[in-house]
């Protein structure tokens, strides 16, 4: 049973859904269970448990009756969600991530200030969900 995932709405669906589906086996081991480029869902695992699921927005937006609503916010604003992928070499998949459409957000760095041993990098995907990649 999934206790928690997260699932990002997205809007730019083929484009999110390659991104991850290039990137999560390669970080995570995930293997994607549903879905295709073409939407609505799709959804990683690994050892049958949820790392990741994409939903389309608007079916979202439908379903909850908010369809009429802006899909963003029209001023800059702060983050308010983060996925956090722990990997082996904060570098190479910072490399990775990049290379299939990830746009960076702050280099790699030691963190040593947020633990002992830590190195994070931070990138968006191509819908823009911050996404802290992470070594311990």
């Amino acid at each position: 049973m999934d206790a928690l995932y997260p699932r990002l709405l997205v809007t730019r669906f083929a484009e999110t859904f390659a991104f991850y589906r290039a990137v999560l086996p390669a970080l995570t081991g995930a293997a994607l269970v549903k879905g295709a480029p073409e939407g609505p869902y799709a959804n990683w695992d690994v050892d049958d448990q949820a790392v990741l699921v994409l939903f389309d927005r608007a079916a979202m937006a439908a379903t909850l009756g908010t369809a009429d609503l802006p899909a963003h916010s029209a001023a800059p604003a702060q983050d308010a969600a983060m996925l956090v992928l722990r990997v082996d070499d904060v570098d190479a998949a910072l490399a990775l991530c990049l290379t299939r459409g990830g746009t960076p957000a702050a280099p790699a760095a030691d963190r040593p200030e947020w633990g002992a041993g830590l190195r994070t990098a931070h990138l968006r995907d191509p819908e823009g969900h911050l996404i802290e990649l992470q070594s311990y």
